[in-house]
């Protein structure tokens, strides 16, 4: 029998499900959903009286929350300087880059992660980790492999914590360190071997040893101001005793001298107090590069590689701890480069050198063979595990191999994004493809997204050209047409379609009116030669050697179009360190460098195709005005440059007005770190300096001008990307998340607006749609609330696919949607605490052209555990001003970015959801099913913000890929609206069954055993005939899910998903008649 308590609490249940009132009518005829507006928030400000003056640094300052994305690539690796191992646990080690910072792995490089990111270089030179305290770690900063792009550093750093923290431990002026050791026994004492300058004497070179953990620092070894120290090596079992590679060398814009008399062995027997200098059987007269290691097991056996001439460099051992050496081998290849020698540490007689390959000897370094078949060349790093000579962990030009079989098989980690690019460009595909040339990894293409749930794979870059890559170009109207070259002028022309690519470098003959019309001309080419495609004829190209070229077909004919604009300098007329370079003689002569006087920058003026510049290597700017008949030089008065032969990096006219160019120079390669940054509005006879907020230490590679600003430029150099909204006023820098890293080329993306960064260490980066700092301004900045032009958006058809693939890397695409940005001066104030602000109610309308479903994804409802965050509210209107969605975006004060997906809003809210700001993602609660898509066409948004409203369009436009006539579209759109306005009341309908059900079931469990047969039968019944209700439910309540069914494919409906729809429509209003009679009937009537 019921108790009275039982009969009050199922009274209780019953009356809390609401009556379904609904009307269904079939599908063509259905009334228009209703859309209800969530509740208004607060939007008053506290009006700020601080008044924002529109400089560069107050336009970075406002876009910080602009975040870059890298798209890698990470397929070919990049230079790496050296390894740091944890010999007890090698699934930890660190990877010390060129010029992409350190890496970490902790899982035997099946994943890296960059732990250097925040410091003021890039450059590595030597990573170390204490063997005692694998949380000690020490990196000497800038690269010691003298290549001319090698980049300089700032001294050396320590982290206490495995690199989670670093603090700037001085040696400032060391630029390049060569190797650190820290004192096996006392983690006080390190010795700091220090190249020092690449391009130019200084003092603070040699070994420098710290005692008290590099609070203060001696300079315990110095040779001469053109002598450093490469390497050092510590005896394993007595730490007072090392050896000392010093080094005598100098690079200048133009040669290089790889040895001298300072160059020579060193060692010290008491902690670096004294040194002497080995000679006994070590090469006598000029030596170069060296390279040294100890046996573990016994100390007395020292090997070396020696760069010397006369056959007399290669491979040297003592077997006494230096007293005396053997020549052992000649093996030694391009020593300046290379020059680094591994014992194995269990076994002397396998020694192993780095060069072009990894070479191996088996017999004491008497003899080597090859030992990195299917291996990237150039190896500048190795470790050999000391508690299994079969693995060992190889790095250079090509990133990190592996081999686990004494160097039988090698396995390259390719995870990591260290590529070093040159030179890049962009194509107008959709979505477009970014290019560009690397240092000995040649050419590339990868997409700036991709149209797979996967994102950008290593497999989605590919290669389309060898050596080392520069300058790519490709046809503005035909992008299966590619211009690329590779190192010394290689230029060819590629069909991306077929593959097939055509050399069209000029070779040297009469350049004029006709085949003999004139001398012979030679033609020296730069390393990395200027290349472009002019903007006013797609056929016509240029390229730059000591001459500028050109061609009106594509590179089957050239003509020049100037004399040689260089200042004509014989560099073998040229001294470094005192002394004439000379082939043959010279160690390293001039590696690297293949010609000086040669071309290094073209720009042809966008408003007139006879306006052209050239800048060189040896310091020219030279100018025309009419396509090359009659030239003049320019640079012969830059106020306050160092020296009249600097390198120019960059010429650049302005696409503005006709007169306005701008140049940048680059004085490292004369020991001069200034930055170098002009304009002239008189065709370059005149310059100014605009240099005002530049860092005085970072030289500059690239300047580039907005496309339609003429007041907004970016500025690329040795630490990252500069912007100037005033004309090259003032600077300041756009950090926002991106690394430190060289930047070596900038491109604006005539299409998307996206700022695309050729990094020269850490692969591409893009800031998608730069629009809040092409149109910030002094009135921007000091309004209250300000939304900007938002750029036309195809809705992509992203395919979902699975992959399994542990250890390769990938990237996500950016968030799909409509990118709204918009600016705050001031936080928008915090939700109320008794509304859930986040929460979007919803509802939709029935029209083909309806809404979308909102830039915030649904967000828990409950109460979150950190501070709540402010929020501002942006409305979508159609063309017409009808309302189609109100969404939340961030109400940070600044530029802040909220992304609306293109559809219309839920169907239904229920009381758990999911999300964040940016409607890209499914909701993770039990929020309603998404709405559709709008149809393309131009959309409204506003902002309400800061007591005022702003407003502004984006184009919503199909994806390019797809082509359905505007009346398919439509079709299938109001479908898919008939479906979606099921969705509401099939909903209620469920949840009218459960809670029915839920009711049922306490009243059952509530029934004592004596219960009258009436009542239990009574109860059976209702059972029975709701179960029935629910399995008419199912058939009643399937059209709504045609929706997705509908949206995944852009085509007409089929005809079965319209006969569901309309089963729907047809059945649904009997059900709900069924439900709300046991509601209001049969429920009542079995407690009454």
């Amino acid at each position: 029998m019921l108790s009275r308590q039982a009969v009050v609490v199922t009274l209780a249940l019953v009356v809390t499900i609401p009556v379904l009132a609904y009307s269904a009518e079939p599908m063509g005829s259905a009334p228009a959903a209703k859309m209800e507006r969530p509740a208004h928030l607060p939007t008053s400000y506290s009006p700020s009286t601080a008044y924002i003056q529109a400089t560069s640094e107050a336009a970075t300052k406002a876009v910080e929350s602009m975040q870059f994305r890298n798209i890698g690539p990470a397929i070919m690796g990049g230079r790496v300087a050296d390894l740091a191992v944890v010999d007890d646990n090698p699934s930890v080690f660190y990877v010390g880059t060129a010029s992409g910072g350190v890496w970490k792995t902790v899982n035997h490089g099946t994943s890296f992660e960059p732990v250097f990111d925040h410091e003021s270089t890039s450059s590595i030179g030597d990573v170390t980790v204490s063997q005692r305290n694998p949380n000690l770690v020490w990196v000497g900063t800038g690269e010691p492999n003298n290549r001319q792009s090698s980049p300089y550093g700032n001294g050396v750093y320590r982290s206490l914590d495995g690199g989670a923290n670093w603090q700037h431990m001085g040696l400032d002026e060391t630029r390049h360190i060569g190797r650190i050791q820290i004192d096996h026994r006392d983690n006080n004492r390190v010795f700091i071997g220090a190249v020092g300058h690449l391009w130019g004497p200084n003092e603070e070179r040699g070994v420098f040893r710290t005692t008290d953990a590099g609070q203060t620092w001696e300079k315990v070894l110095f040779i001469n101001e053109d002598t450093g120290v490469i390497d050092l090596a510590m005896d394993p079992h007595d730490s007072n005793t090392l050896f000392a590679a010093a080094y005598q060398r100098r690079r200048t814009a133009g040669g290089f001298n790889g040895g001298g008399s300072g160059s020579g062995i060193y060692r010290t027997m008491d902690g670096g107090d004294t040194w002497e200098r080995l000679a006994e059987g070590l090469p006598q007269g000029d030596m170069g590069r060296i390279g040294l290691d100890i046996y573990r097991r016994d100390p007395d056996i020292v090997f070396a590689t020696v760069e010397a001439g006369g056959g007399r460099g290669g491979v040297y051992r003592s077997t006494d701890r230096g007293n005396s050496w053997e020549h052992l081998s000649t093996q030694n290849n391009r020593p300046m480069y290379y020059s680094q020698i591994r014992v194995d540490p269990s076994d002397p007689n396998w020694v192993y050198s780095g060069g072009l390959n990894i070479y191996a000897s088996s017999d004491g370094g008497r003899t080597f063979r090859g030992a990195t078949a299917e291996v990237h060349s150039d190896h500048h790093a190795m470790w050999i595990d000391p508690n299994n000579s079969n693995n060992l962990i190889i790095a250079g030009d090509g990133g990190i191999s592996v081999s686990f079989d004494r160097t039988r098989t090698w396995r390259q980690l390719r995870n990591i994004v260290i590529s070093q690019f040159y030179e890049i460009g962009v194509d107008m595909r959709e979505p477009y493809f970014v290019c560009g040339g690397l240092q000995d990894n040649g050419s590339w293409c990868g997409p700036s997204r991709t149209l797979t749930t996967l994102g950008i794979r290593n497999r989605d870059w590919y290669n389309i050209g060898g050596g080392d890559g520069f300058y790519v170009r490709i046809d503005p109207t035909d992008s299966s047409v590619l211009f690329g070259e590779s190192q010394g002028g290689n230029v060819y022309r590629k069909n991306l379609i077929t593959g097939e690519s055509q050399r069209i470098r000029p070779l040297p003959r009469a350049q004029g009116q006709g085949p003999d019309s004139g001398e012979e001309v030679d033609f020296a080419w730069n390393w990395n030669t200027p290349m472009l495609i002019s903007e006013h004829d797609n056929r016509l190209i240029y390229i730059g050697s000591s001459h500028l070229m050109k061609s009106a077909d594509r590179g089957v004919t050239w003509e020049a179009v100037s004399p040689d604009v260089t200042t004509g300098v014989n560099r073998d007329d040229l001294e470094i360190m005192g002394t004439q370079v000379q082939r043959g003689t010279t160690l390293s002569a001039n590696d690297g460098i293949s010609s000086y006087g040669n071309l290094t920058t073209i720009s042809e003026s966008p408003t007139s195709p006879n306006v052209l510049y050239v800048g060189t290597d040896d310091g020219n700017i030279h100018g025309t005005r009419d396509a090359g008949t009659n030239w003049v030089m320019l640079s012969g008065d830059m106020p306050g440059l160092a020296a009249p032969n600097t390198v120019v990096t960059r010429v650049v006219a302005s696409r503005f007005n006709e007169g306005r160019v701008y140049a940048t120079f680059d004085g490292h390669e004369r020991d001069d770190y200034r930055p170098y940054v002009y304009r002239s509005d008189d065709y370059g006879n005149t310059w100014e300096p605009i240099v005002s907020g530049l860092p005085d230490d970072a030289t500059v590679n690239i300047i580039v001008e907005h496309p339609r600003n003429e007041n907004l430029l970016f500025l690329g150099n040795e630490i990252g990307v500069f912007v100037s909204i005033d004309r090259g006023d003032s600077w300041a820098q756009l950090k926002n998340n991106l690394p430190t890293v060289p930047v070596d080329d900038i491109v604006i993306h005539p299409r998307e607006n996206d700022l695309v960064l050729g990094t020269h260490g850490r692969g591409i980066w893009i800031l998608d749609d730069i629009t809040p700092l092409e149109e910030i301004s002094e009135d921007v900045l000091n309004t209250d609330a300000h939304i900007f032009s938002a750029r036309r958006t195809p809705m992509w058809r992203v395919t979902r696919w699975q992959e399994w693939s542990p250890g390769t890397w990938r990237v996500l695409n950016p968030a799909p949607g409509a990118r709204i940005h918009y600016y705050l001066k001031e936080d928008a104030p915090l939700p109320s605490p008794t509304v859930d602000a986040r929460r979007d109610d919803g509802g939709g309308r029935s029209g083909g052209r309806g809404g979308g479903r909102g830039g915030a994804n649904q967000m828990p409802s409950s109460v979150p555990a950190t501070p709540p965050e402010p929020t501002v509210k942006l409305t979508v209107l159609d063309g017409n001003g009808g309302f189609v969605r109100e969404f939340e975006g961030p109400g940070r004060a600044g530029v802040q970015t909220a992304l609306w997906d293109f559809r219309i809003a839920d169907a239904y809210t229920t009381t758990t959801s999911g999300g964040g700001f940016g409607g890209g993602g499914r909701r993770g609660g039990g929020g309603g099913p998404r709405g559709p898509e709008v149809l393309p066409d131009t959309y409204t948004v506003r902002l309400e913000a800061g007591g005022r409203t702003t407003e502004t369009t984006v184009e919503v436009v199909l994806d390019p890929r797809i082509q359905v006539p505007m009346d398919v579209l439509q079709d299938r759109q109001d479908a898919m609206m008939d479906a979606y306005n099921l969705a509401k009341p099939v909903y209620e309908a469920r949840q009218a069954i459960g809670a029915i059900n839920d009711q049922l079931n306490n009243m059952r469990g509530l029934l004592s055993d004596d219960a009258p047969e009436a009542l239990t039968s009574a109860l059976d019944d209702i059972t029975r005939d709701v179960r029935q209700i629910q399995e008419n439910m199912q058939e009643a309540g399937a059209g709504a899910g045609a929706v997705n069914t509908i949206q995944s494919f852009a085509g007409e409906p089929t005809a079965d998903q319209l006969w569901q729809i309309d089963q729907s429509w047809r059945l649904l209003p009997g059900v709900i008649e069924q439900i709300n009679v046991v509601i209001t009937d049969r429920m009542p009537g079995l407690i009454a």
